[in-house]
């Protein structure tokens, strides 16, 4: 145990097993993103994998300065899992898949009272709420597979009877416009702690995380309506954003993109849309900077994916996995950069974050319906 988490240089550690495919410059911009002021220590996870100019699967900890780059365009990503009385006995895919309908149109909804019930900022990006967006999101109904402690299992009310609903969101519009602002007033610099810039970007920042949290309960609800279902929420859990944190005694800002907390309680790690996600109890390492992998990781540019697979694969053969379950996407771009072949093996993942110590599995979930976008997503 701990031989899975490796030290690279100074302030750069790697959770990563012998069999885990880590990209060079994934590596390379962990390795620049150490050396930006103040940054005290990173740590890449598993599912580490390049971004635009700084990598995604990583977490930062730095002190006197905080960098909204390094949380990105869509503050407050994330994931929540609901369970529902939607009985796995009487599966139809057809019919759940016709049941939903168009996800990617606005709610009918009194903005008025969606803003004031979830304490959100009139922010002009309302339209947006209840819509999962495009890139890597999706909402997807699953099934117990495998169960691995069932008193936790009970204690959260999951059984194998009833599907479960993942969802995976973020802020929207929200989050990328204020990454603008900032990139556009201060570049790539940061923001010194303690600065008038600094606190309007956390406020900002804390208005979208309940922006995002906001979006997946939507979405959650309005998919269990339209399946004629009923529902609770389990766990909801941000993979994008910054915090005060302390460290080794060390008082900073833990900044996560693509990470997924450690120290709030159970969480869920999906694989791709044709593998299997895991239910895991995290157990809490200043060595990962109290972190986890938030899936399993890129493997292909998206730009590349639809020439590597438009020959093996129909956009038909797509939307339906070897696990048995569908895809609804209309977007025949996205498909192709969302096939299960471009992410990393989801067990290789895990089995890393187990063997380094920093989880324990409740459960294997498996996809039963997976919706993307009927193609106004985007």
């Amino acid at each position: 145990m701990g031989t899975y988490i490796r030290n690279l240089s100074s302030g750069v550690t790697l959770v990563a097993g012998d069999d885990t495919w880590i990209e060079g410059k994934a590596i390379q911009q962990l390795e620049t993103t150490a050396r930006l002021p103040g940054m005290q220590r990173v740590a890449g996870m598993p599912d580490l994998h390049p971004g635009r100019g700084y990598p995604v699967g990583a977490a930062f900890f730095s002190t006197q300065r905080l960098y909204p780059a390094l949380v990105g365009n869509d503050i407050g990503c994330g994931m929540a899992l609901w369970r529902s009385d939607l009985p796995v006995a009487k599966l139809h895919l057809d019919k759940l898949g016709k049941r939903l309908g168009n996800l990617d149109t606005p709610l009918d909804e009194d903005w008025a009272e969606v803003i004031a019930a979830f304490n959100l900022p009139a922010s002009g990006h309302e339209r947006a709420l209840g819509t999962i967006g495009g890139g890597n999101h999706f909402a997807e109904l699953q099934q117990l597979d495998q169960a691995y402690d069932t008193d936790a299992l009970n204690r959260l009310g999951i059984d194998g009877k009833h599907l479960l609903l993942l969802v995976h969101s973020g802020s929207r519009g929200l989050g990328e416009a204020i990454l603008r602002e900032q990139v556009d007033q201060f570049g790539h610099a940061g923001l010194e702690v303690g600065t008038p810039a600094c606190a309007h970007y956390l406020e900002r920042h804390d208005d979208a995380l309940r922006f995002a949290e906001a979006n997946r309960q939507l979405i959650a609800r309005r998919m269990l309506e339209r399946l004629r279902a009923n529902g609770e929420p389990l766990l909801d859990i941000n993979h994008n954003l910054v915090s005060a944190a302390r460290i080794d005694g060390v008082d900073g800002w833990l900044h996560r993109k693509g990470a997924t907390p450690s120290d709030q309680g159970t969480l869920v790690i999906p694989g791709s849309r044709g593998d299997y996600s895991y239910l895991v109890e995290p157990l809490a390492d200043p060595r990962s900077l109290n972190s986890l992998a938030h899936g399993a990781g890129r493997k292909w540019m998206r730009s590349e994916c639809k020439e590597r697979l438009a020959k093996r694969y129909s956009v038909e053969q797509l939307s339906r996995t070897a696990l048995g379950s569908r895809v609804i996407c209309a977007d025949r771009g996205l498909i192709y950069e969302e096939a299960p072949e471009a992410y990393k093996a989801i067990d290789s993942v895990i089995g890393a974050l187990r063997d380094a110590g920093l989880l324990r599995v409740l459960a294997r979930l498996k996809p039963v319906l997976t919706y993307k976008t009927r193609g106004g997503c985007c």
